[in-house]
Parts: C-alpha cells; structure tokens; sequence
C-alpha cells in the first residue's frame, strides 16, 4: 500500500505560485518496473508529467504545471509545480515549463516523458508553446510513455487513473477533494477576474497543489510496481 501524504508548504515567485518538494521514497528497484521497449530501468532517465488546464474551445492556459522524477542517488522523488496567479501568468508559465524540461534533458539527463492519458496534456502545452513563440518540441526530447496506453496493450481494456490506483492499493491523502470540471471551473474565474487569487482561500490553493502533485507521484509508484500489480490482476 502507498499512501500520498505530501507536505504543501510553497512559495511564490513575483508572478507565479512556485512549489518544489522532496518526497522519500523506499525498496525501489526494477525488479517490478514496467518493460518499456526492452528498457527496465526507464524511471531512472523519465519524468511524470501532469497539467491542470482550462479550454474554452481552444487551450486558454496552463493552471498548473506539475513535474517530478526520481533521484536515484538521494532516493528521492523531486516535485516542481507551477500555478497561475491571473491571466497575465499565461506566458510566464509557459516560458517556467519549457525552462524546466529544458533542464531535465539538459541537465538532468532525463529522455524519457511518462504521463497517464497523456495526449490532452501535450495538445495543450504544444498550442501554448506555438502560440507564444516559445521554440520546444517535447517530441524532440523526449520518448513517450502513456501508462493509460500500456494497461490496455496488456489488459484489453480501458482504465482510469483512480481506479488503476486501487488495483495498486495507492492510496489519495483527501481522495475525494477535487474534481476536473471544478478546476477548470477555477482557472476561467482566475483568467478573467485578475483579483480572483487574492479571495480564494488558502485551503483551495493547496487543494489544487495537492491534487495535481498526487497525480504525478501515483504514476512513479504505479510505474515502478507495474509488473507486481498488473500480472497479478490479469
């Protein structure tokens, strides 16, 4: 059982919410981790993506960028998150997400991307990238996995995250907190009302924080115990 309790203290840069956090982490190997083209060792050289977005027929902003990847030599799961303040962040948020993968493939050494139902996501960020003449091609830098893509490649079935969870007994601090359409519903009122922020209660930033960290955390641990969990179910 894997239980995310995550600890949500954050700062906040001058124009954007900025939260970076170190989660331990034990027993981790690749004895139990997903076969990715012949590759057991993957999670080592990946990150876990995940955004929190608002479109209105058309991708309007990234709500919340969120990233973590594991260090292997700390034993560490390392999380950066980046969340809009008002509309004026759309931009900035962009230029800290293509710093950040930059970084990650650059620095870090990390090629490939794993994400769950990962296609919306890279639709969005691909538009705002374009849109805002900001030169990236995550396909140029990184390999894809979607873990969605590899359950049904073995299952025959489709799945959804939370319930791929309970198959690998992961278990959500305030499972029950937050739904998409409540998020998105959130980011249109931060967009179009530029003191929105400054009035919404602490307690539902951290919330939106919580629940997009959980998400990228969950798909380290499902990843790396897949072949445990999935070959036992199957």
């Amino acid at each position: 059982m894997y239980v995310l309790y995550i600890d949500l203290s954050f700062g906040k840069s001058d124009k954007v919410i900025i939260r970076e956090n170190e989660i331990d982490v034990k027993d981790v190997s690749s004895v139990d981790a997903l076969n990715f083209q012949g590759d057991k060792e993957a999670y080592k050289r990946a990150i876990f993506f995940d955004l929190e977005h608002y479109i209105y027929k058309k991708p309007i902003c990234i709500g919340v960028f969120g990233c973590c990847y594991y260090d292997y030599d700390t034993n560490k799961i390392k999380v950066t998150q980046y969340m809009i303040e008002n509309k004026k962040d759309v931009r900035e948020i962009i230029l800290l997400s293509k710093k950040y993968l930059e970084k990650m493939y650059r620095s870090e050494e990390k090629d490939y991307i794993i994400t769950f139902s990962g296609n919306n996501d890279y639709t969005v960020i691909n538009y705002l990238f374009k849109k805002y003449n900001i030169d990236f091609d995550i396909d140029v830098h990184f390999d894809k996995i979607d873990l969605q893509k590899e359950y049904e490649k073995e299952n025959k079935t489709c799945i959804g995250l939370k319930n791929l969870e309970k198959q690998f007994n992961i278990i959500r601090q305030d499972e029950n907190m937050i739904s998409g359409q409540n998020l998105a519903k959130t980011f249109s009122r931060i967009i179009k009302d530029d003191d929105y922020i400054n009035r919404m209660p602490e307690n539902k930033k951290n919330k939106i924080l919580l629940y997009n960290e959980q998400d990228v955390v969950s798909l380290f641990h499902i990843y790396v115990n897949w072949f445990k969990s999935i070959h036992s179910n199957i």
